[in-house]
Formats: structure tokens, C-alpha cells, sequence
């Protein structure tokens, strides 16, 4: 297990920023979830911290070393990518055996390892199957041991459920969060699906345009967003938003909608140009009679 650190974090390609500036702690043995929408920078990120991408400035460091420079396989951490990155001409046993193999493992090791993930993910049917013949699902499973039988510090995955089907999809986050709790390893996860990182993240972060807006738990990214492109991202169907009349003061417990005056929660901070949000399942409709 590892704890993540990135500190001012900078990615530039030619005239195009990816990542601006960003500092975060990916807390060690979390499930975390970085979410935005497609080239929000949330790739960009993680092939950073997994070595195959190097900043244009900034740090990483894993588990207090600094690894920013450092290639891929000095780094003890193992990806997952969204196309699985298997060897089609080997059979599921090779291809879970081929970074064992790498690492000069003896032979009684490679085996017990094998045998342990093959259990977890319920593959050992599989094992001498070719990965060429597999479904989409199996496949998938077959990805996730070749990563799991090395022991990382850390699990990087680039939307490893983007390729299957929606019903499949929402068995395999099931899958996902058994097997992090089971592992309790580092797991860092790059979706642009929120309901995906609902069910899976102990903690989000939600990106936009390079930018980091909200690294929280779910509760707090669902009820607390940060800003108006958090509030109106997250949630499904997604929350009203309705500017108010005039502003507000800290301690308000009372707001103007057009002639209307609602109730709310104490205010914190004073607003200049103030937005309700409610979401749609805090919202009664009442039949009046006339």
C-alpha cells in the first residue's frame, strides 16, 4: 500500500495545458476516483503518477519518495487501461504469469500467486484459455489479475469498464469494490461516469479544463459541491439551480425566489450574486384545491 502525494503539478503539451498546476494527497489504502468530463486532465494525471507520462513541472512522490522522473516499472505500480493491454497470442496462466516471469520469481511463487488471484476473481476456469476468445467481462477480470499478481503499492485504472456493456458494467463495479476492500491497496480510477465513481470511490476528485474543483468524499461532492460546475455535473437527473433576488448575508436562514421567500440553512458566507441548488429529491409537489 502506498500513499500518493502530487504537489503543483504541471502539464503542458506544446500550446495546450493538460494539468494546471495541482496538489493533492491520495490517501494510503483509499479508492480514489478522479472524475470529469473527456479532456478535463484526469488521463493526463494519472499517466503522471503511473510514470508513462512526465511533468512539465511539479512532484510525485510515493510513499514520502520522490518518483517524478522515475520510468514505469521503477515506480511498483500497475496499470489497468480501458483496451486491457493483453497478449492475445497467450493463453489467461502466460499472460498472468508473464510480470511474475519478468521479475525472476521462482517458479513455486509464480504459482501460488496465480492460484490466489485466479480464486479471487473466479478466472480458474480460464486459466488455459486463450485471452483472444474471451468475452469482454473475462477479459476484463483477466486485466485486473495480471495487475493484482504483482503486489503493487498502487493500482492505477484508466476506465477499465468503458468497453462493456451497461449491464455487465454495473456488475463489475460490484466486482471492483469487493476486491479493494478485500486488497485494501491504493486503487486510483479515472471515470467520466459519475453513478460509476458513486459506487466505487471513497473519495472523488473532480476535474475541469486542467483543473482541480473538489477532491471530497461522495456525501460532500454530492451535497457540499464546490462550485456551480461540481453542482450541476454531479447528480442524475441533475440539480436546479435558481438564481435568487438580490443577495444574501452570512447567518441568512431565508432567501427571495422572484416574490417567493424560502427557507434554508443558515447561510456561512455572504453572496453577491446568490444560487439555490436543490436537488430533485428534495422537492415536494403539494396539490392545492382552488
Amino acid at each position: 500500500m502506498a500513499e500518493i502525494q502530487i504537489k503543483n503539478l504541471h502539464k503542458r503539451f506544446t500550446d495546450f495545458t493538460a494539468v494546471h498546476d495541482s496538489s493533492l494527497v491520495l490517501e494510503d489504502g483509499k479508492f480514489i476516483v478522479l472524475l470529469g468530463p473527456s479532456g478535463c486532465g484526469k488521463t493526463t494525471t494519472l499517466r503522471m503518477i503511473a510514470g508513462l507520462e512526465y511533468p512539465t513541472s511539479g512532484q510525485i512522490l510515493l510513499d514520502g519518495e520522490d518518483v517524478t522522473y522515475k520510468r514505469p516499472r521503477e515506480r511498483d505500480i500497475a496499470m489497468v487501461f480501458q483496451l486491457f493491454a493483453l497478449y492475445p497470442h497467450m493463453n489467461v496462466r502466460a499472460n498472468l504469469e508473464f510480470p511474475l516471469r519478468n521479475e525472476g520469481l521462482k517458479r513455486i511463487e509464480i504459482d501460488r500467486r496465480i492460484t490466489e488471484v485466479a480464486g479471487i476473481l473466479r478466472i480458474e476456469h480460464l486459466l488455459n484459455q486463450r485471452v483472444s476468445g474471451l468475452a469482454g467481462g473475462d477479459r476484463q477480470r483477466v486485466a485486473l489479475g495480471r495487475a493484482i499478481v504483482r503486489e503493487p503499492k498502487a493500482f492505477l485504472m484508466d476506465e477499465p469498464l468503458g468497453t462493456l456493456d451497461a449491464e455487465f458494467r454495473e456488475v463489475m463495479c460490484v466486482e471492483l469494490r469487493k476486491l479493494h476492500d478485500r486488497l485494501a491497496t491504493t486503487t486510483v480510477l479515472v471515470t467520466h461516469d459519475q453513478n460509476e465513481a458513486m459506487a466505487l470511490a471513497d473519495h472523488i476528485i473532480v476535474m475541469s479544463k486542467g483543473k482541480i474543483l473538489q477532491a471530497d468524499n461522495t456525501e460532500g461532492i454530492y451535497n457540499f459541491p464546490s462550485c456551480m460546475f461540481v453542482a450541476s455535473f454531479i447528480g442524475r437527473p441533475a440539480m436546479n439551480l435558481l438564481p435568487l433576488t438580490g443577495s444574501v448575508a452570512e447567518g441568512d436562514t431565508t432567501v427571495r425566489i422572484g416574490t417567493t421567500t424560502t427557507a434554508i440553512p443558515a447561510m456561512r458566507a455572504t453572496a453577491e450574486r446568490p444560487v439555490l441548488g436543490v436537488r430533485p429529491e428534495h422537492i415536494d409537489l403539494e396539490l392545492i384545491r382552488k
